[in-house]
């Protein structure tokens, strides 16, 4: 994308810190810490994850997004998506020994299936989306959710058996291809978008604010309600499994996300050093992305004297406030590096390697 809009580097980076804390929180933290911050740090569970499959297929969307293509241009482009998919794959393989809940092995899937419908009408894109949360929801009738997990260390048992890695790819991992998919081909609809278009901005925001307050008011009568345990678990799930409810509150809140920072972009001074910063921390989402789970993670273990396993260590909890402190000094020391590196190159660490790989 030669003329990026900054609006949508923002948004990522909104969504690396969202990462940060998600991630040193589900290492070092607990998800069961019922404090008010505690509660604060499991809000941005999903939430951050789903913004940045938002944003990957808005990028697809974006680098494809002339009026008129010809063959070879498609061919072209088409062959560019394909090398970036195989290169993530790897580089996610290789990452999922040091971290098992590794994202990038799953954008390969979500970006084979978007070379299959990137010319085609953006309206063709909800087929892909619903297509993808009913076939999920079939497959939950027909495979126990749970086969392959070991739920109280977090730890998938089988991922290197041909079985356990294809039920993991396209049912039950971290982030598996039906339903979140579903996430990529929303992004991928977003970045077809008039974004010049400040009626279209109100009314995505509104649509999804209007879904947001429905699943949360579902979610509340459910608390209230003596519901059956097995409604009142569907209506409340929290990323595992990703059921319908989890689906839409996450998505709407994702497109409000995109919207605001798509907004603060149009009206920010860009010039500013602040916003140069933070865009140039968006265009570095990859590398980031590696940084913090190995330089960031070891940091932050030798800093607490945690040791840092590949599966949930039970044995010592950090307070939430020194989880969301380290996020933010990590996040802080990554938009600095982020500004002063983009100075001299064009690119990211990572992001110049792949684009070398597909080009």
């Amino acid at each position: 994308m030669k003329d990026r809009i900054i609006g949508f580097d923002l948004a990522r980076a909104y969504a690396i810190l969202g990462m940060f804390i998600v991630n040193f929180n589900t290492v070092f933290g607990s998800h069961q810490d019922t404090s008010l911050l505690g509660k604060f740090l499991t809000l941005f569970n999903g939430n951050s994850s789903s913004i940045f499959v938002m944003l990957a297929g808005m990028g697809i969307a974006l680098m494809s997004n002339k009026t008129q293509y010809t063959s070879e241009e498609k061919k072209k482009i088409k062959n560019i998506i394909s090398k970036r998919s195989w290169f993530l794959f790897v580089v996610g393989l290789i990452l999922y020994n040091w971290w098992p809940a590794d994202i990038l092995h799953f954008y390969a899937g979500y970006m084979h299936l978007a070379i299959i419908f990137l010319f085609i009408d953006r309206k063709y894109y909800w087929w892909v989306i619903f297509g993808s949360i009913i076939v999920f929801h079939i497959l939950l009738s027909l495979i126990p959710y749970e086969q392959g997990w070991n739920f109280e260390t977090l730890a998938y048992t089988d991922f290197w058996t041909f079985e356990g890695f294809f039920r993991n790819t396209f049912y039950n991992g971290w982030n598996p291809i039906f339903p979140w998919v579903a996430y990529f081909f929303l992004g991928m609809w977003l970045g077809r978008l008039d974004w010049q278009n400040m009626k279209i901005l109100k009314k995505l925001f509104w649509i999804s604010l209007g879904f947001y307050c429905s699943i949360i008011l579902f979610q509340y009568l459910a608390k209230i309600s003596n519901l059956d345990k097995d409604l009142t678990f569907y209506l409340e799930a929290d990323y595992i499994p990703p059921f319908l409810p989890f689906m839409v509150s996450t998505a709407s809140f994702g497109v409000m996300v995109i919207v605001f920072f798509m907004y603060l972009g149009k009206i920010s001074n860009k010039s500013s050093w602040v916003v140069q910063a933070l865009a140039s921390t968006g265009k570095m989402t990859l590398t980031h992305y590696i940084s913090h789970l190995t330089l960031g993670i070891i940091i932050f273990a030798t800093i607490f004297q945690h040791p840092y396993e590949t599966i949930i260590n039970t044995q010592k909890v950090i307070s939430p406030f020194w989880i969301l402190l380290f996020a933010i000094f990590y996040f802080i020391l990554s938009v600095v590096w982020s500004y002063f590196w983009l100075k001299k190159h064009k690119n990211g660490i990572l992001e110049s390697l792949m684009r070398r790989f597909s080009n």
